[in-house]
């Protein structure tokens, strides 16, 4: 949510920040919810000291035993009316801050500018293209089943299999403790969360329809992000505590409504996937420095996996609701001869943390903390990355070095 004091001081620079991504700030909406909410809020500050000023006067005559039936009608009718412009201006609050939780986290001035994802920027590339795999994972290897997922629970779920269904263990002990010995603490945390958490990190109320939702108006979490960024929701932390370093391994649910037709075939785009996230808590001086730690991290697991990958960073125009700034990490995928993306590492800015009332105490006073996370790693697309990646292309898929104590094999035959 965007401080609304910034707002009131610098529409135009935020009106024209925004546009950069995208959204069309309006003025005149702004302005009348915020004139109407001064006009209301001086009218029940009146009405209140009114109310105050002859209540006292109550209070006297009663004690010194007058007649306080007159003055009785006149407090009541104060009560009556102080009710009505109190309610009228809860209303307007309620407007007001539903017109905040639509608008989008203003970009970083580092951010380039964009309007699709054809304008973001490579940043880097590491390591060697040595694949000339062709094939893509479910060709490989019959041990990823989406038919008889398909049984069970429909399109966008996969069924993994015997030495597949370890290999994806494998790989989420790793990279869990590749954030642990990073700095992360682990946490087990539920894998559904309310609305007031959904709202905190930021798919709440605007993409509800990417979420499922349960009977009983809970949501089956989208990212481990939620839950972890929530642990902190209305909690004063304390200045040398930062950063506050967790991590999480979960599955993920997302209804992809927006992604009718688009990668059916196999793991890329599930509708239930493995992830592991991780959130950092910062001070506003330090979080892009945290950023680019973060970033680091997330890279450290395909260096030491040895699978190629790139840094890009978004542009203004395809960074995501909540972020300030985003760089993705995206794996080669020998199959579809293209980079995918396998992570997003983001700077939230102060964003999340005043929709979920996180701050710090400092010598100066209480301030709102910044958040960032990313995904170390997404599991699903990291296993098709190392399946296509080091398959032999005869009958073997090999089993990096790292992932040999946790596998207990350095290769997967394949039957």
């Amino acid at each position: 949510m965007l401080d609304i004091k910034n707002l009131r001081d610098n529409f135009k620079d935020i009106q024209i920040s925004l546009k950069k991504r995208g959204y069309d700030l309006n003025e005149a909406s702004f302005k009348s919810l915020d004139d109407s909410r001064k006009e209301l809020q001086i009218e029940v500050e009146n009405l209140q000291a009114e109310r105050k000023k002859l209540s006292s006067e109550f209070g006297k005559l009663k004690a010194s035993g007058e007649e306080t039936s007159d003055l009785k009608k006149v407090i009541d009718k104060k009560n009556s009316d102080l009710e009505k412009k109190d309610s009228e201006l809860q209303e307007v609050l309620k407007n007001l801050n539903n017109l905040l939780l639509d608008m989008p986290n203003i970009p970083h001035d580092s951010v380039p500018e964009g309007s699709s994802e054809e304008d973001n920027k490579i940043v880097s590339k590491h390591g060697e293209i040595i694949s000339t795999n062709t094939l893509d994972h479910l060709e490989i290897t019959k041990k990823i089943d989406t038919e008889l997922a398909a049984k069970l629970s429909g399109s966008r779920f996969a069924v993994l299999e015997g030495d597949l269904a370890k290999l994806q263990r494998s790989l989420i002990t790793f990279m869990l403790d590749c954030a642990i010995q990073n700095g992360y603490k682990e946490y087990y945390v539920p894998f559904m969360a309310n609305e007031e958490s959904l709202t905190g990190t930021g798919q709440l109320p605007k993409f509800e329809e990417d979420l499922f939702k349960t009977s009983d108006k809970l949501y089956l979490i989208p990212t481990a992000e939620v839950p972890l960024t929530n642990l902190f929701r209305n909690e004063f932390l304390n200045e040398k505590d930062l950063p506050i370093k967790v991590t999480s391994h979960t599955p993920c649910f997302r209804s992809e409504a927006g992604s009718y037709g688009k990668d059916t075939r196999g793991l890329i785009r599930q509708h239930q996937f493995e992830k592991i996230e991780l959130v950092q808590i910062t001070h506003p001086n330090d979080s892009m420095d945290c950023l680019e730690n973060l970033l680091n991290n997330a890279c450290e697991i395909l260096n030491k996996l040895e699978l190629p990958y790139q840094i890009v960073e978004l542009c203004t125009g395809d960074l995501g609701f909540s972020s300030a700034k985003t760089f993705d990490i995206e794996v080669w995928m020998p199959s579809q001869n293209k980079y995918r993306e396998i992570s997003s590492c983001s700077n939230f800015t102060d964003f999340q943390a005043r929709r979920s009332n996180i701050k710090f105490k400092s010598k100066e006073g209480n301030s709102f903390a910044h958040t960032i996370n990313g995904s170390g790693l997404a599991v699903g697309r990291c296993l098709i990355a190392l399946i296509e990646n080091n398959f032999d292309g005869k009958d073997t898929i090999n089993i990096p070095n790292c992932l040999e104590q946790y596998f207990g094999s350095n290769k997967i035959k394949i039957s």
